[in-house]
């Protein structure tokens, strides 16, 4: 063999071996992405850190010191069972895609079928994510800690009255038949109803807060108000408790908003800093609101619009830029605040620590501004066009979520108020829950 035909054979091998090698491996097996797993671990660890301790602190700062415990008590009930909920059947008919496809409407539309039921086929390897990067344990346990934190805020709107017992069976029942199908709906991939519509949420203004708030005012609607309200003083007992939780939600906040990107990249870097600003600027909005109405600014109030702002930038953090975030936050801020005080007070509703008044209200005017600032001429970082047909399809997607929530939610509070009651005893009520359902006193002087 000449020289120049050794070249030409090696030169032919190197063109067929890596042809012979690419199909016996047509696709290279997906890679874990150590930074993305651990952004997506601690971002998991920070959204539990919200509902305990931070939610628990929040809301038990502000009831009655005879009834801190029960609230607490709840919470952590609730991270238990939703928890154990979750991975019998919730994750799969939240994220189970089987039977959806792009564009057509069916019952896997709405409910995701079973074939994950308690887990199956999730082992170690399994990989999941946008670019599949990270373990879908992490995925799992990472809205696992939306499941969880979502009933817990209703808590808020019910406080101080309904039995434990029925808390816990409502719990579940309404996160069977309205949190998990609303996160099916909308992030669930193609072939989800709101998700086909084009609604965005990038990590919760429907399926958390709009789902919580309007599930909070047909509980306490149905439920009743508490005895002596609105005639009797109820002062919050311990306001230094509800400033830590506010603190302890803001920074666990970042975990919820940044982690849903799903990924440690620009997006998530993006989504912590809209988070931050539109949190500062619905504090002082709601402050300085309260300020002008009522000649002083409050403890409460800035926690509160602490809060408001979480919540309304919550469904555009993956989409609004800095600016667009600043203007979300301060009307969230002013909005939740005359929400909260002025229209309660009208309307006369017992919406105890003001669940409706600040997620209700704050994640509808966050979804539908989404619609607003996501779109690139005004410093979003969106694919919106057409703004105006953007905000109809977050109206229609804000108008189903509290039509859907509000009647199954009605419903499920009826039955088992014909089942079971609700409400605890006027005596019970009057002795504070602490020492009526747990036997136990927050202060033992």
């Amino acid at each position: 063999m000449t020289l120049r035909q050794f070249a030409g054979l090696g030169a032919l091998l190197s063109l067929v071996i890596p042809g012979l090698a690419m199909a016996a491996d047509p696709v290279a097996a997906p890679v874990l992405n150590s930074g993305d797993t651990s952004w997506m671990m601690t971002s998991t660890a920070l959204v539990l850190f919200m509902t305990i301790p931070g939610l628990a602190l929040f809301y038990g700062g502000m009831v009655r010191s005879k009834n801190i415990l029960s609230v607490m008590m709840q919470c952590f009930a609730i991270t238990g069972l939703i928890s154990i909920l979750w991975v019998v059947y919730g994750y799969s008919i939240a994220f189970d895609t089987t039977g959806m496809e792009a564009g057509v409407v069916n019952f896997n539309s709405i409910f995701g079928s079973l074939s994950k039921a308690f887990l199956a086929g999730v082992t170690p390897s399994s990989i999941t994510g946008p670019a599949a990067l990270f373990p879908e344990a992490v995925f799992i346990t990472y809205q696992m800690t939306f499941a969880i934190i979502t009933p817990a805020l209703i808590v808020g709107a019910f406080a101080e009255r309904m039995k434990f017992s029925a808390m816990l069976i409502f719990m579940g029942i309404w996160f069977t038949l309205v949190y998990a199908p609303i996160a099916h709906m909308v992030w669930s991939g193609p072939g989800a109803l709101l998700g086909d519509w084009g609604v965005l949420d990038f990590a919760g203004g429907t399926v958390v807060h709009i789902n919580a708030g309007i599930a909070g005012l047909v509980a306490c609607l149905v439920l009743g108000k508490r005895k002596g309200f609105p005639t009797t003083p109820m002062a919050p007992h311990n306001l230094g408790y509800t400033l830590i939780g506010a603190a302890m939600l803001w920074v666990g906040w970042f975990g919820f908003n940044a982690g849903s990107a799903a990924a440690a990249n620009g997006t998530a870097g993006m989504a912590m800093l809209v988070t931050q600003i539109a949190t500062a600027a619905a504090a002082l909005g709601w402050m300085f609101a309260e300020w002008l109405t009522h000649g002083k600014p409050s403890a409460l109030g800035i926690a509160s619009g602490v809060v408001a702002g979480l919540v309304a930038i919550t469904p555009a953090a993956g989409t609004v830029g800095p600016m667009g975030s600043l203007v979300i936050g301060l009307a969230a801020g002013v909005v939740c605040f005359f929400c909260a005080t002025s229209l309660k007070r009208k309307l006369g509703y017992d919406d105890s620590l003001d669940a409706f008044g600040v997620h209700g209200i704050g994640g509808i005017l966050g979804a539908i501004l989404t619609g607003v600032f996501a779109a690139p001429s005004l410093g979003g970082f969106g694919t919106v066009t057409d703004i105006a047909a953007q905000v109809w399809i977050q109206c229609k997607g804000v108008g189903f979520t509290i039509i859907y929530t509000a009647i199954v939610t009605y419903v499920i509070l009826k039955v088992l108020d014909m089942v079971m009651g609700l409400r605890v005893t006027d005596e019970e009520e009057a002795v504070g829950l602490d020492l009526a359902l747990h036997n136990e006193r927050g202060y033992n002087l």
